[in-house]
């Protein structure tokens, strides 16, 4: 699963993607979200929503990519984070200790257009919109590049 965050001026965007082993779009999702204070809570609370999602639709075995090297940093460590985001990434724990199999990777922002532009899509949105096994209209550009990308 791969999720990116976006900010407005007024307020915030989550976009994800859930692929399988043969990289096949399962899942996605464009999220609207409250102003954040700046990108790392932005990609926190992101990562927290993509994976509340991934759980809820009823994928227990996650790679989490995240483009952000803070937060993927924090949410890889076992370590307890003392931080503002704190309580966010506590949650991020819980949800991941719930799952049969995680794991956290930081990649490239490249890597991350599919979910960055379903983050972008959030501004004129007023509730989240969730794609099954589809390509999302709002990102098919960047699917387009992202399996490009991907058969490298």
């Amino acid at each position: 699963m791969n999720f990116d965050a976006a900010t407005f001026a007024n307020g915030s965007g989550v976009g994800a993607v859930i692929r399988n082993a043969a990289r096949d779009v399962m899942a996605t999702l464009s999220a609207r979200g409250a102003a954040v204070v700046d990108n790392e809570e932005a990609e926190a609370l992101a990562c927290w929503k993509a994976m509340k999602f991934a759980i809820d639709v009823g994928f227990l075995e996650l790679i989490v990519e995240g483009d952000n090297v803070m937060v993927m940093s924090v949410v890889s460590s076992t370590s307890p984070n003392w931080s503002r985001l704190g309580v966010i990434y506590d949650d991020i724990g819980c949800l991941a200790a719930g799952l049969r199999y995680v794991a956290f990777s930081c990649i490239r922002r490249s890597a991350s257009s599919v979910a960055h532009s379903l983050a972008r899509y959030a501004n004129v949105l007023d509730e989240e919109v969730v794609w099954f096994e589809d390509s999302p209209p709002p990102a098919h550009d960047a699917l387009y590049f992202d399996s490009s990308f991907l058969n490298e």
